[in-house]
């Protein structure tokens, strides 16, 4: 049985080719690419030789066939990957600014992806598992989604199981004020939250980012890893907050890039790892998924992680 298990959706992205592309024009798009943030956790774990279980829902087409695939190549324990007739599979249709940030249009509440519900959350399979990993872009697929989210979560919780909270937020899919309000019913009973900066300040209203996670392990969770993109992450907890240097790679695509980081993390925590060894897993992890085009292309193996935390290549 599967030792860390994430829910949510699953899906596949189609990608501008280049940078400066809006939707609004006629351009190229590459993919299918499997994605879907717990996905690509699930998958980055997997790769790292960790235990690893997806709960969540594809159509039955060749999109789904893709994900399924994928997620069964690399180790990832697919039992209760559902597969729901007359629906499609979820589609991210993504585009670059020429400052690297993105924006997307979504086919996920109406799809697939959308469909998850509690009774998808078989609660012998949660209990016995040691990690339960949630992203709050799950939490606003839909009112079936969410719930699926708080079951899986009480039943962590009441089994003892460590909870790790992404999240993840996705303003496109609801108003701040909404992802305060349901996030906070996830950081009560998370064990690790695992923010950006700019998600950290969303969720407290405190603009200066360290400061904002020191408010976050305020509201329930024991640690916080601030992901800092190509500045490394910071750890906090109520004692103490450690910086952890970045590793240094060319980046192709950034996509997935917090999902593997929090994969690392997890499976570092899982192996009993000190927060600092633990943060410098998930530091390599995530600069390794940056290095090929698309979410899940570049989640490494452990061999590749632990070639770059030997060579101690720091920027």
């Amino acid at each position: 049985m599967p030792e860390i298990i994430s829910l949510g959706e699953a899906l596949v992205e189609i990608m501008r080719r280049k940078k400066g592309v809006p939707f609004t024009r006629q351009d190229i798009f590459l993919g299918p690419y499997p994605s879907g943030a717990p996905a690509i956790f699930a998958d980055a774990a997997a790769r790292l030789g960790a235990s690893s279980g997806f709960i969540g829902v594809v159509g039955q087409d060749d999109f789904g066939l893709v994900v399924r695939d994928r997620l069964r190549r690399d180790g990832v324990d697919t039992r209760y990957l559902r597969v729901a007739k007359g629906y499609s599979t979820g589609v991210a249709f993504v585009t670059y600014e020429m400052d690297g940030s993105r924006k997307f249009i979504f086919h996920l509440k109406h799809a697939a992806a959308g469909q998850l519900c509690p009774a998808d959350v078989k609660a012998e399979y949660v209990r016995r598992a040691k990690f339960l990993h949630i992203t709050g872009s799950t939490l606003f697929l839909g009112e079936n989604a969410k719930e699926a989210c708080l079951r899986a979560a009480r039943i962590a919780e009441k089994a003892g199981l460590l909870i790790s909270f992404d999240p993840n937020v996705r303003p496109e899919l609801a108003s701040i004020k909404e992802i305060r309000r349901i996030c906070k019913q996830i950081l009560r009973m998370a064990y690790v939250v695992l923010p950006s900066g700019e998600e950290a300040t969303m969720l407290t209203g405190e603009e200066d980012h360290l400061e904002a996670c020191r408010k976050l392990l305020r509201m329930g969770p024991r640690i916080v890893a601030l992901k800092q993109g190509r500045f490394g992450s910071t750890v906090l907890t109520s004692g103490e907050g450690t910086h952890i240097a970045p590793f240094k790679v060319k980046e192709v695509d950034p996509t997935g890039a917090g999902d593997s980081y929090d994969a690392g993390f997890v499976t570092g925590l899982l192996r009993g790892y000190s927060l600092k060894r633990a943060a410098a897993l998930a530091n390599a992890t995530g600069a390794l998924s940056v290095k090929k085009f698309g979410p899940m292309e570049g989640c490494p193996n452990q061999n590749e992680v632990s070639r770059l935390m030997a060579s101690r290549e720091f920027l």
